[in-house]
């Protein structure tokens, strides 16, 4: 009823015409997700492109999650293949998680990407990165990157907000409205290898990551046979209740610096170096092992390597890959 007939048509009936707008609106705030509640800006089906087919050998969605306190609990987190932490301006954290076996119906609350995204995801086959936004100075280098940038200025159907959140935490993705369907395990490129536990190593409780104001704490459940997680010294839950517990922990040591780029707030955006090579220790059934990572390229996966030399197996599942300075 967009035309001069739909409107005179229409006068005289106010009361009923509200009625009917407060309804969809009604109907569209109960059945969203990411929290469970959409806001004033999701109202069903919105003209938009259909969602991309993956690539012949498999594009993941990697999707940037904000995770200072005021953004948790997060959603979709525990569906992620891998999920790599990494420092951001002021000491903080923030989550990049990568989805290719399984995607889950909403992820977020998304927010802005980085430089350094850029060369991490050289691992993998032209991913989707799904991101609230950039500094405009780093858009050339995403036009030019092997990634198929997702932003809500190019995919606006596939976010939403959510109402119980406070901005800016609360930009929500729907993957479903990205891609047809889960690209399957081919697409970890990551250069991971699977596998029993090696021999040796020594038996941990417990490991503690810490940025200079983020703190990530892993320990062993057996029961879950995986890693019960912490963030500042709080249980990291997702919005349906369930606690993620990623049977392999990695922590990285790479070289972070200062780019060329810095915050609102003046602080500079650090880069983390994951093209190289450099010390990483993995933990896997209640243990740590001593490992030393090697990436030679940014077109390349990550390998890790045992203390004997030999390729260092992962437990399968879940992933999480934390990043801390190298001494």
């Amino acid at each position: 009823m967009g035309g001069r007939r739909g409107r005179r048509r229409g006068a005289g009936r106010p009361g009923r015409r509200r009625a009917a707008v407060t309804a969809v609106v009604l109907v569209a705030a109960l059945a969203s997700g990411c929290g469970g509640h959409g806001d004033r800006h999701d109202r069903g089906p919105v003209p938009t492109r259909p969602p991309s087919p993956t690539a012949p050998g498999g594009s993941p969605l990697a999707v940037k999650i904000d995770n200072v306190p005021a953004a948790r609990p997060a959603t979709g987190l525990d569906a992620a293949d891998v999920v790599y932490a990494e420092p951001v301006e002021g000491g903080l954290s923030r989550l990049m998680a990568v989805y290719a076996s399984r995607l889950p119906s909403a992820v977020g609350p998304v927010r802005s990407a980085r430089e350094s995204d850029l060369e991490l995801l050289g691992q993998f086959d032209r991913p989707y990165l799904a991101f609230s936004g950039v500094q405009r100075k780093l858009l050339p280098l995403i036009e030019r990157a092997p990634v198929r940038p997702e932003s809500p200025e190019e995919a606006a159907a596939a976010y939403y907000r959510d109402s119980a959140r406070a901005a800016p935490h609360n930009l929500c993705l729907r993957p479903a409205r990205l891609l047809r369907s889960a690209p399957g395990e081919g697409a970890l490129t990551t250069g991971f290898r699977y596998g029993p536990a090696p021999s040796g190593g020594t038996p941990v409780a417990s490991r503690t990551v810490r940025y200079p104001a983020a703190r990530f704490t892993f320990t062993w459940s057996a029961a879950r046979h995986g890693w019960l997680i912490a963030m500042d010294g709080t249980p990291t839950l997702t919005t349906d209740g369930s606690r993620p517990a990623p049977p392999t922990v990695v922590v990285q040591y790479v070289r972070i610096r200062d780019s060329q780029y810095h915050d609102v707030l003046g602080n500079p955006t650090p880069y983390t170096e994951t093209v190289g090579s450099g010390r990483a220790e993995v933990l896997r059934d209640g243990r740590s092992f001593a490992a030393t990572w090697s990436r030679p390229a940014a077109h390349g996966g990550t390998t890790f390597t045992g203390a004997d030399g030999a390729p260092l197996d992962f437990a399968a599942g879940q992933v999480w890959v934390v990043f801390a300075r190298a001494a």
